[in-house]
C-alpha cells in the first residue's frame, strides 16, 4: 500500500497535507470573520478544488504521462526516429492551464452577474479555448515533423551505424578499407566531464576526424580551478551543468547519436565522509543520464569504467593455484607486510593478469561507485536494446592531468609534487605493480569502442600489457622533470591494492585497440608537460 501511494504521489508527499491543513484553516478563520457566509463558502470551494487536483488529478496526470513514455519506449525499440513525448507534453500542458484560467468563462458560471457587471456575456470562452488548443497542437506537430526531417537530412543520417574504419590502430580513408562505405559517416558526440582530463583528449581526437562535438561538464571545484570555459577546448560546444539538472540533460543530448560518459567523481575516497559525493555524481548522475537518454531515444553509450572494479588482481599460490585474497589487514601493513596472503595458507602469492570475466571485487568507495555505473549501463542496455560499451581504464597519465587535488591519480600527484620542487612520495615499498597508459591512447580506445553497435553490454581492459611499478613511474617523472629522487615513505592507505595488471587480448581482438605510446617515451613527455590548474 505504502509504495502504491509513493507512486502517484511521492517519497515525500507531506506537502499535500500541509495542503489540506492550510485551507481548513483559512476556511475556518474565514468562517469566523467575515460577516458574508458567500465568501466564506467561496474559500471552502476553492481549497476543496486545489485539494481535490492534488489528491486525484495529480496522480492521473502522472498515470498519463508513464503510459506516454512507455508507449514511446516501445515505439523507438522498434523505429529509430525523434521522440514525440515532450510535443504531446507542451501543447497538453498549455491546453490544461488556459482550461483553468478560463474555466468559470466556459461553464458560463455566474452569468447574470458577469453581463451586469460588464456588458459582454461569456460565450466567447470555450470558443478561444479550443481555438488556442487547436493551435498548439498543429504547432507543436509542425515544429516535430521540422525536426525530424532535419534529424534525416544530417549527414550521418539514422542509417550509419559505425564509425571510420581503423587499421593497426589508426583511421584510414573509407574508401580503401575493406568492406567499408564509399562516404564516411560522421555522428553527433556528448562528452560528458568533457572538459576534464580524459574527456578533452577524446573531443580533440574525435573532432580531428569529423565528428560533431559537444561537451557537457559541471566544472566541479575538485577537478577545476575555476568556474570559467578552459582555454584548451577551443570552440567545442559546451553545456555547463550537472547530470542532476533536467532541462541541462535535455538541452545537451538533443540531436545526439552517442554519449561518451567520462563525468565522475575519480580516486581513492579521503574519508568515509565522501560517500555520499561519490554515489551522487557517479551513481545517481549516470542514472538519470541512463533515464534522459531513454527518453530521447539515444541508444548507444560509451562509458569509463575502471580497473578498480576487480579489486586485488589475480593471484596465484605455489600449493593452492589461483585464488582470491582478501583485503589486506592494517596489522600485515603496518609491519611492512605489504603482498596479500593466500587465503587457504597464509603464504605469499605470485600476482598475474586479470582477464574480463575475472571476479569483481571493488575495494574503495570509488571501485563501488564505478561498478555500480556498468551494472545500471547493463540494465538500461537490457531494457532499451541499447548497446554499451564499458572502457575499464588502467592507471592514465598524460597533459592536462589536475595540479594539487587528492582525488587525481598518482601520476598527478607526483607531477604536482615535482612541479613544487618536491621529491614524490611513494607509499608502502614501491614495487606495486599498475598498467599506465597514455591518455592519448585512452582516446583512441573511445574512438573505437564507438564502432560497437550489438545490443548489450560489454567490458574490455584498456590497458598496455606492460606493467611497471609505482617506483618506476615516480624515478621516470623525477628524471624527465629534473627533480628530486623520490622517497619512499613505507606509508599506506587502507582501500589500495597491491597489485592490478591487466589482460589487453579482448580489446585487441574485438576492438582492435593496442597501446601505442611507450611507457618511457609518455613519462618523458608528462615530465615537462603543463598540469591543468
Amino acid at each position: 500500500m505504502t509504495s502504491l501511494f509513493v507512486r502517484f504521489y511521492g517519497a515525500g508527499p507531506v506537502h499535500l497535507l500541509a495542503t489540506l491543513g492550510c485551507f481548513g484553516l483559512t476556511a475556518y478563520v474565514v468562517g469566523k470573520v467575515v460577516d458574508e457566509s458567500l465568501f466564506g463558502w467561496m474559500l471552502v470551494w476553492f481549497g476543496a478544488a486545489v485539494v481535490a487536483h492534488d489528491l486525484v488529478l495529480l496522480p492521473v496526470y502522472a498515470l498519463a504521462d508513464r503510459v506516454l513514455v512507455k508507449a514511446e519506449h516501445a515505439r523507438r525499440r522498434s523505429s529509430r526516429t525523434l521522440s514525440v513525448v515532450n510535443y504531446v507534453r507542451v501543447p497538453v500542458l498549455a491546453s490544461g492551464l488556459l482550461f483553468l484560467l478560463f474555466f468559470p468563462g466556459i461553464v458560463r458560471q455566474g452569468t447574470e452577474t458577469h453581463v451586469a457587471a460588464s456588458g459582454l456575456d461569456q460565450q466567447p470562452y470555450l470558443g478561444r479555448w479550443l481555438a488556442f488548443t487547436v493551435a498548439a497542437v498543429a504547432l507543436s506537430t509542425a515544429i516535430y515533423f521540422l525536426r525530424l526531417a532535419h534529424a534525416r537530412l544530417r549527414p550521418q543520417a539514422r542509417k550509419a551505424q559505425t564509425l571510420t574504419p581503423y587499421e593497426e590502430g589508426r583511421v584510414v580513408s573509407a574508401a580503401t578499407a575493406e568492406g567499408s562505405d564509399a562516404q564516411r559517416s560522421t555522428m553527433r558526440i556528448l562528452i560528458t566531464g568533457g572538459a576534464g582530463f580524459i574527456g578533452s583528449h577524446i573531443a580533440d581526437l574525435l573532432h580531428s576526424e569529423g565528428h560533431e562535438v559537444r561537451l557537457l561538464d559541471a566544472l566541479l571545484p575538485a577537478a577545476h580551478a575555476g568556474s570559467a570555459r578552459p582555454d584548451y577546448l577551443g570552440d567545442y560546444e559546451f553545456v555547463q551543468g550537472d547530470l542532476g539538472e533536467p532541462v541541462v540533460l535535455r538541452q545537451a543530448l538533443a540531436g545526439v547519436d552517442l554519449v561518451c560518459h567520462q563525468a565522475a567523481m575519480v580516486g581513492l575516497e579521503t574519508s568515509v565522509a565522501d560517500m555520499p559525493d561519490y554515489v551522487m555524481y557517479n551513481d545517481l548522475g549516470t542514472a538519470r543520464l541512463l533515464a534522459a537518454m531513454a527518453e530521447a531515444g539515444i541508444g548507444r553509450l560509451v562509458l569509463a569504467s575502471s580497473m578498480v572494479v576487480y579489486g586485488e588482481g589475480r593471484y596465484s599460490c605455489p600449493e593452492h593455484g589461483v585464488v582470491r585474497p582478501g583485503p589486506r589487514t592494517a596489522t600485515d601493513l603496518d609491519q611492512g607486510i605489504f603482498e596479500p596472503r593466500c587465503p587457504r595458507c597464509g603464504g605469499l602469492l605470485e600476482p598475474g593478469v586479470v582477464p574480463e570475466d575475472a571476479p569483481l571485487d571493488p575495494r574503495n568507495t570509488y571501485a563501488a561507485t564505478k561498478l555500480a555505473q556498468e551494472h545500471l549501463a547493463a540494465v538500461w542496455a537490457r531494457y532499451t536494446g541499447s548497446c554499451a560499451v564499458g572502457l575499464r581504464y588502467h592507471n592514465v597519465y598524460g597533459p592536462r592531468m589536475p595540479r594539487n587535488t587528492p582525488y587525481a591519480g598518482v601520476g598527478s600527484i607526483f607531477r604536482s609534487a615535482l612541479a613544487r620542487g618536491e621529491a614524490p612520495r611513494v607509499f608502502e615499498d614501491g614495487r606495486q605493480r599498475r598498467d599506465f597508459i597514455h591518455v592519448r591512447d585512452i582516446a583512441r580506445a573511445n574512438l573505437l569502442a564507438m564502432r560497437q553497435t550489438s545490443p548489450g553490454f560489454s567490458a574490455y581492459n584498456v590497458c598496455s600489457g606492460h606493467p611497471h611499478t609505482i617506483g618506476d613511474m615516480a624515478r621516470s617523472l623525477a628524471e624527465s622533470a629534473g627533480g628530486p629522487e623520490p622517497v619512499v615513505t613505507g606509508q599506506y592507505r587502507l582501500g589500495d591494492v597491491r597489485h592490478i595488471v591487466a589482460d589487453p587480448g579482448l580489446a585487441r581482438a574485438e576492438l582492435g585497440f593496442e597501446a601505442e605510446v611507450d611507457f618511457q617515451q609518455g613519462m618523458t613527455e608528462f615530465g615537462k608537460a603543463e598540469l591543468r590548474e
